[in-house]
């Protein structure tokens, strides 16, 4: 999976699987976005955007199926965030 990230602006970085032709991308906010059956050349293009989020708006937003991404979890990711945050120990 070929990655690239950019600086400033709306969209922080993007992922493409060429042999799946899915690209991820990552935005400011959090959000991510996964796009199926992408061309190769719109993530080239995307990538060498003066302004990526204006491509994304105008070739990528509307034009490809989309699903929400979401963060990925490892098993202890609660235990590690309780001890972070000082949870886990409930008083009724």
């Amino acid at each position: 999976m070929e990655k690239h990230t950019f600086k400033g602006g709306r969209i922080v970085e993007a992922a493409f699987d060429e042999r799946d032709k899915r690209l991820e991308l990552r935005f400011a906010n959090g959000e991510s976005r996964i796009f199926a059956g992408v061309p190769t050349e719109v993530f080239r293009r995307l990538i060498a955007a003066p302004n990526p989020a204006s491509y994304y708006e105008d070739r990528i937003a509307e034009e490809y199926p989309v699903r929400r991404g979401s963060a990925g979890t490892t098993p202890d990711a609660r235990s590690r965030l309780d001890a972070l945050f000082g949870g886990g120990d409930k008083k009724d």
